[in-house]
């Protein structure tokens, strides 16, 4: 038991208890009057004898009950209160994982409940436990929190506040997400609400003068973190938590752990649909999945198109191993193609059958996770692309083009490319490849029409374009983007240059450098408007590259990426989501009134689009299949329905990380490791003063009867 305010209780109680008593001891000054006789007056006698003064201090049942409602009117002013949390602090911040796995549902007690609710709860109980503002002290003694959410981003839900009914609402309305989890954002958020340090400048004199902010240095009070997660963050290590003893303005951090340790999961971790570059007719659909059970699993993986189940495979997976040292699970992984005819653009599913919500040794489920067993892909009509290629003779690109499987192969001059601008050709061509030369330069200096380009020992230098600062030295190259469509089958590092090409990305630019040497980038994507192009600075002929595997194996994914997949409106590969990241595409010029229809059928409020038709809508939220849709022009592979275009977008949570669903018991931050707290610790300050003031009014209404039933008798 704690008291808030005991020496104002005590200096009350040394004024009022002396006073009553005091009111016993007198009695009032009465006029002295002759009587003939005193027999009728023995009653009034006796009350002047009660109520002489300096007499004893007889037994009053009155007096007693007067005493107590007086004693339990101190104790309620000297506000005694239950003993709050040992982790209440002044400056508490609420960090709530919003994220994916947060929405598992497995053990703890937790029932059918998903964690983020458990974690709502435990935050409100540690709200409700904080201290609060005293009634006769200053409000800002008491303790105050601030609530962020996060999942890839993070949003403050609440400022600092001790108004616990403002926190409860906040904490309550934090809706769950399906995006991946990081913690920095947060943490930043967090940190920008200290106020800036405060120094004085004494001056040459030593005289002080007004106190000055120095702005990025944050000071203030320290701040309590509160973790409420199940640990799965990958970059915790961007928080630094110091005991809160030591000075200074370091935070302390507690991690309370949601859910269960021996919580497992199986559930989609990759899925991919290529054509076969044969025979563009052919699909297959390749499918990853990942299983943290420690026992083998057989699992149903289903394929559905256009909804319905065309085909079912099973999926074997290991035993998770535990790793020796840090005692973690390490999942199994498995997989499995489809293949299937379907010349058209379709909507592909797959579907795991894995016994979600089914009880097992773990005491949460065999699968606790049910947002990772779907998956949708949109895959676009097969199509072989035709292909011009704009040379003065060269060997390389012109044989290499031939081996592959495109419709078409037309070899042309410069001087026959301008000849077809000038006749409105161009746009039967699904790529242009330009061989160590450039289109001539139009009106502003721009080069490129509308459509898809693949520039081999060159670079565009005009509007939007790369700085070209001459010929470098002898390189190689050193990175690429692994994960991008046109590189992600390439090996690059073997790929060695005799005369490079230096080249510099403006600043604030739209360009994306794809690959780099020492010297800077050697492949550079462009996409403005209609125009999409990939230009590689340096020219293979004074490489070893001609003579690798991995130059025909870039040509063919350059077709496919720009010939095929990148239609004159839309990028295809933009129709695949990530939770967490935004939707960004461009529509036709003329899209007016546009929407996005959101997986649970709410449409969004309308979307602007940019002069370009540019369009960015998010974060995603959730997993599940979206729809823009507008009024106006459709693209190659829109569609029109009830007399507006639409377009669909799939977002798929293909996370190994979310996926792995059991709960850490420590979480290890920049410089100390730390285990999840005893969930019981976390008590509810009880405030008893109002109790006190209620027993208070009851002896009250006991004293007032005794008093009037006194009178009467």
């Amino acid at each position: 038991m704690t008291w808030a305010t005991p020496m104002l209780a005590a200096l009350v109680g040394a004024i009022a208890i002396p006073s009553l008593v005091i009111l016993y001891f007198l009695k009032l000054r009465r006029v002295p009057r002759e009587v003939s006789s005193t027999l009728l007056w023995k009653k009034a006698i006796q009350d002047l004898q009660a109520n002489a003064p300096f007499q004893r201090l007889r037994r009053n049942l009155l007096l007693f009950l007067q005493l107590i409602i007086l004693g339990l009117i101190l104790l309620a002013l000297a506000q005694p209160r239950s003993t709050a949390s040992a982790s209440a602090g002044r400056k508490l911040v609420l960090l709530i994982d919003r994220s994916a796995s947060m929405r598992a549902v497995d053990g703890d007690g937790a029932g059918d409940r998903t964690r983020l609710e458990v974690a709502k709860e435990r935050a409100i109980g540690l709200v409700e436990g904080l201290a609060s503002p005293s009634l006769f002290e200053e409000s800002e003694r008491a303790d105050e929190a601030m609530v962020i959410a996060f999942d890839r981003s993070a949003e403050i839900v609440s400022q600092f506040t001790s108004d616990k009914q403002t926190l409860i609402n906040a904490i309550n309305g934090i809706v769950q997400t399906d995006g991946p989890s990081s913690i920095e954002e947060a943490y930043r958020l967090a940190q920008s609400q200290r106020p800036n340090r405060v120094f004085i400048d004494t001056g040459p004199s030593g005289e002080g003068t007004d106190p000055v902010e120095i702005e990025g240095i944050k000071g203030g009070d320290a701040y309590f973190f509160h973790l409420f997660s199940d640990g799965r963050i990958s970059d915790l290590d961007v928080v630094r938590a110091d005991s809160q003893e030591q000075a200074g303005d370091a935070p302390s951090f507690e991690y309370h752990a949601i859910g269960s340790a021996g919580s497992v999961n199986v559930g989609l971790t990759a899925l991919r649909a290529e054509r076969d570059y044969e025979d563009p007719r052919k699909l297959s659909v390749f499918v990853g999945v990942q299983s943290t059970d420690l026992n083998p699993r057989s699992i149903d993986a289903e394929l559905l198109v256009g909804g319905a189940v065309v085909s079912v495979r099973a999926v074997k997976l290991e035993g998770a191993k535990v790793n020796s040292q840090t005692g973690e699970r390490e999942a199994s992984t498995g997989g499995v193609v489809f293949e299937l005819v379907e010349p058209n653009g379709v909507v592909v599913g797959v579907r795991l059958t894995t016994g979600f919500g089914e009880g097992g040794p773990s005491g949460g489920g065999l699968d606790v996770l049910s947002t990772d067993n779907r998956g949708t892909l949109i895959v676009p009509p097969a199509k072989q692309a035709s292909v011009a290629l704009v040379t003065t003779g060269s060997l390389f690109l012109r044989e290499a083009l031939r081996g592959l499987s495109i419709s078409d192969l037309l070899v042309i001059t410069p001087s026959e490319y301008e000849q077809m601008r000038e006749d409105g050709e161009t746009s039967a061509i699904d790529l242009f490849v330009f061989d160590s030369v450039l289109p001539e330069a139009g009106e502003g200096g721009v080069v490129f029409d509308p459509g898809r380009y693949l520039v081999v020992g060159d670079v565009y230098t005009g509007p939007g374009g790369v700085v070209d600062k001459g010929e470098g030295p002898g390189t190689q190259i050193i990175n690429w983007r692994r994960t991008h469509p046109l590189l992600r089958d390439l090996t690059l590092d073997a790929v060695v240059i005799g005369k490079s090409r230096t080249i510099e990305i403006p600043d604030g630019s739209e360009l994306v450098s794809l690959a780099e040497t020492t010297e800077g980038p050697a492949i550079v994507e462009m996409s403005t408007g209609d125009v999409r192009a990939v230009m590689v600075g340096f020219d293979p002929k004074f490489s070893n590259w001609p003579f690798d595997v991995s130059f025909v194996v870039f040509l063919a994914s350059a077709v496919d990426y720009l010939g095929t997949q990148v239609g004159t409106e839309v990028d295809v590969n933009a129709r695949q989501l990530s939770p967490g990241y935004v939707l960004a595409d461009r529509v036709p010029t003329d899209a007016g009134n546009i929407r996005v229809t959101l997986p649970d059928g709410s449409l969004s409020s309308e979307i602007v689009a940019a002069p370009d038709g540019r369009i960015v809508y998010g974060p995603i939220r959730e997993t599940g299949m979206y729809r823009v849709q507008w009024t106006g022009s459709a693209g190659a592979s829109d569609v029109e329905d009830d007399g507006r275009i639409v377009r669909f977008y799939a977002a798929n949570l293909l996370d190994s990380a979310e996926s792995d669903a059991g709960t850490l018991t420590q979480v290890d931050l920049s410089n100390r490791v730390v285990s999840a707290s005893n969930q019981g610790e976390i008590k509810r300050l009880k405030e008893w003063w109002v109790w006190l003031l209620i027993a208070a009014l009851g002896v009250m209404m006991i004293e007032w009867w005794i008093y009037n039933r006194k009178v009467y008798l």
